[in-house]
């Protein structure tokens, strides 16, 4: 399917924030009371939410962005850490008229939205981690794995990216079952975003953050009860022994693993039982 129709009905606007610049939106179901807001990983863009926006809809209003340097928002030449983005968060949310939400983030974005959660808890109703980064990395295996994704990202930094490191880096997301789903589209997608003068420029300066992994690493004590940690068994970063030992530090928290076949990408690779889950979790806090 194309991200346009996965996209049909969903609102794609240019938001202004007062120190970050202008923020690519994408928005559904404004009339609902409650928002959820969806964050991607590192050298993201919204679309990695193409196939969940309009499904939870239906009950929620809800909104994914391009968090600043990165898709279409604004690409600043400064420092870019996960507090950074964090406090960028709050700015869209003001700029929105949001005062409180539940957040969703994987990877880069389940790091952000956890390090708000504890900044501004008064802004934050019920948490999802998924596929998160920003855990103490508990294995050896671990290390290497974080290792490997900085390589991995290095290939379209030192190099003009190509559809084949694209190509690579839209696999590593991916369970190999899944990988059918990495089409000419999306990997085009990418490729358009990283090759624009200004994404060519800020993309070493994002990878920092990586490189930094253990300077920010979320205070876990600190994160509210009822967090959810939602998994995957082949997730090729933060493997289970690392967020098994994450979810025993968070009182009260919960851990989901996927059912289904899925790497980094669960919301993206098994969306209908990834928007269940969230359904059941941002209505009643539970995931049975």
């Amino acid at each position: 399917m194309s991200l346009w129709l996965d996209f049909l009905g969903v609102e794609i606007r240019y938001v202004k924030t007062r120190n970050f610049g202008t923020i690519r939106v994408a928005e559904a179901g404004a009339h609902n009371d409650h928002a959820i807001i969806f964050q991607h990983g590192i050298n993201g863009h919204f679309e990695a939410y193409a196939k969940n926006l309009i499904p939870l809809s239906k009950h929620f209003h809800v909104i994914a962005f391009d968090y600043v340097g990165h898709g279409l928002s604004s690409k600043p030449d400064c420092e870019y850490t996960p507090m950074m983005l964090a406090e960028q968060l709050g700015e869209l949310m003001d700029a929105m008229g949001i005062a409180k939400a539940h957040l969703s983030g994987e990877s880069l974005g389940g790091w952000v939205s956890a390090l708000f959660a504890v900044r501004w808890p008064e802004r934050v109703d019920r948490l999802m981690l998924n596929t998160a980064g920003g855990l103490p990395i508990v294995t050896e295996k671990g290390r290497q794995d974080l290792k490997h994704f900085i390589e991995l990202n290095k290939r379209n930094i030192d190099n003009v990216p190509s559809y084949e490191s694209v190509q690579a880096r839209l696999h590593w997301l991916m369970h190999p079952d899944n990988h059918h789903m990495v089409n000419d589209e999306l990997i085009n997608l990418r490729l358009g975003i990283y090759l624009q003068p200004a994404s060519r420029a800020v993309l070493p300066r994002l990878n920092e953050i990586l490189a930094h992994h253990d300077d920010y690493l979320i205070p876990l004590e600190k994160l509210p009860q009822g967090t959810l940690f939602l998994w995957t068994e082949d997730n090729p970063i933060h493997d289970m022994e690392t967020v098994k030992a994450a979810h025993a530090r968070v009182e009260g928290s919960l851990l989901y693993v996927m059912k289904g076949l899925a790497a980094h990408w669960p919301q993206y690779e098994q969306p209908e039982e990834f928007n269940a889950v969230a359904t059941k979790f941002f209505t009643d806090g539970s995931v049975a």
